[in-house]
């Protein structure tokens, strides 16, 4: 039996259509429901979604390795090499907000596999550019498929099974969203030490063509509500002013353009993003309803994930640079030294929500905030002729406090959230972790450039000091979150027992 399209329950005011896997209209199962799925695609469908997931976190790890040597072949400076990192973060977080319309609008299976060739695509583009312009274009293009990756393969699973085979489900494709940042740095520096940076990206077209291939196979073409309308004005507001203020904090750390032009980009994104507020209110069904912030947990947890993140989403991007141009690290000695970071977020992941639950919020987030920001302030004390074993201590610690704060962040900012509001608050959260992340990659690089300035080389003991004091100024960033902790209730989500089934997967 092909995988089909299928109504909903009857109950709703939801039609839909139905296909067969080879794209032939098939009738609507007249029963209603779920779509009726058989035995293989049950079976496969969780793994064709589990490599889209690994596909898309391991993308969002493997370049930053790598990128010294790719600075080296495309003759950059290896402090401005931002531009690749933030243009893929930036595209994902434009276009989470339109994920959900477009599976709804042409069908998971449709959307789905043109994620999968935007990403190849993408991939290409990025293994055969000839300059950092062109490696930003093609970021763009790989953005937009990963952008749509996850998001849609989650969807499909939540309306392909069932509730009780839901959880099971999700733990199982969560899994290589795991091992992605495990193998990513590791990875990234093997290739390019031993064979070239271009083989990080041709690596994803086997791995893509599979899942293409499977995709047509396996994965069900479910259309969402007819005639859900989708917020086009207020997502061109919000996109701009995000893109505004993403490239004036850009353009001020890279100095690539005028302070004036950074600062009229600046204030064009604020008033864009005022705008979207006023829309907002005025709008039957905006992008994002005003109603999220009225929820305090929502409100202070989205607020603390951007000042939190800007420290801590940095870290992953700025140590691989640290390790080669400051410490003389090989690519492949630089990306085996970040396992022990993702070993210790592993780890502490079945820790952190019975710790919350004992604790609660507010204790857990104030202390491990100030912790983060004192941890990563402590990559300053860390000398030229720093021995593997505390190295590997310090950024096992870092992911242990690191995951922690991701748990505790992600969990506080759903936790309240009801059904009505959930889906809307899931994506609003998603886009804030991606922006936060391009954000501290950018802050991350204008404080390196700043502290850098005037140095004859940017390699070598000379350049450690700015790596120092760029940390020192990072992690005083991520600390000044826990002043927005502190606005939650003393015994918030002590007995929360609903926080663990609204996590989202990290990155």
């Amino acid at each position: 039996m092909s995988p089909a399209t299928t109504s909903p329950p009857a109950t709703t005011s939801t039609a839909t259509s139905a296909e067969t896997s080879s794209g032939g209209a098939a009738p609507p199962n007249a029963l209603g429901g779920r779509p009726l799925l058989d035995d293989a695609t049950k079976r496969w469908l969780p793994w064709v979604v589990a490599l889209a997931f690994f596909m898309q976190t391991l993308d969002t790890t493997i370049l930053n390795t790598a990128l010294p040597g790719m600075a080296r072949d495309l003759g950059e400076d290896p402090l401005k090499m931002q531009s690749a990192v933030v243009a893929y973060l930036l595209t994902v977080a434009l276009l989470i907000p339109a994920s959900g319309w477009l599976a709804d609008r042409f069908g998971t299976r449709t959307v789905f596999l043109w994620a999968i060739g935007l990403f190849s695509l993408g991939s290409l583009g990025c293994a055969v550019s000839p300059s950092l312009h062109a490696l930003v274009v093609a970021r763009i293009v790989q953005g937009v498929g990963g952008a749509l990756l996850v998001p849609v393969g989650r969807l499909v699973v939540l309306r392909a099974f069932p509730k009780a085979e839901f959880l099971a489900v999700m733990t199982f494709i969560s899994l290589p969203g795991l091992v992605g940042p495990l193998l990513g740095p590791t990875l990234g520096g093997v290739l390019t030490q031993y064979a070239s940076w271009h083989w990080i990206f041709l690596i994803n077209l086997p791995v893509g063509l599979a899942g293409a291939v499977a995709c047509r196979r396996y994965m069900p073409q479910i259309l969402g509500p007819v005639g859900r309308r989708f917020d086009w004005g207020g997502y061109a507001l919000f996109s701009v002013g995000l893109m505004l203020l993403s490239l004036a904090l850009q353009g001020f750390g890279e100095h690539v353009v005028s302070m004036a032009i950074c600062l009229v980009m600046g204030v064009a994104g604020v008033a864009c993003m005022m705008a979207y507020w006023l829309h907002a209110t005025r709008t039957e069904e905006p992008l994002f309803s005003p109603a999220l912030f009225a929820v305090p947990t929502f409100r202070i947890g989205l607020l603390g994930n951007v000042f939190a993140r800007l420290g801590s989403g940095a870290t992953p991007f700025l140590t691989p640079l640290f390790l080669q141009l400051g410490l003389g690290f090989t690519p492949s000695e630089a990306g085996l030294s970040m396992i022990p970071s993702v070993l210790g977020a592993m780890f502490t992941k079945t820790l952190a929500i019975r710790l919350i639950r004992r604790a609660g919020y507010r204790q857990v987030l104030i202390v491990n905030t100030l912790l983060l920001g004192v941890l990563i302030a402590s990559f300053a004390l860390i000398p030229h002729d720093v021995g593997h074993v505390w190295l590997a201590i310090h950024l096992g610690l870092f992911g242990m406090v690191n995951s922690m704060q991701f748990t505790a962040m992600n969990t506080l900012t759903l936790g309240d959230l009801d059904e009505r509001n959930a889906s809307g608050g899931n994506s609003l959260l998603a886009v804030v972790m991606q922006l936060s992340m391009s954000l501290g990659v950018a802050t991350s690089s204008a404080f390196l450039l700043l502290f850098s300035h005037g140095l004859p080389r940017t390699e070598g003991p000379a350049i450690v000091p700015a790596f120092h004091m760029t940390y020192l100024a990072l992690g005083a960033m991520a600390a000044m979150a826990a002043f927005i902790f502190y606005q939650l209730r003393i015994n918030e989500g002590a007995a929360e027992e609903s926080a663990e089934s609204k996590l989202t997967p990290e990155d």
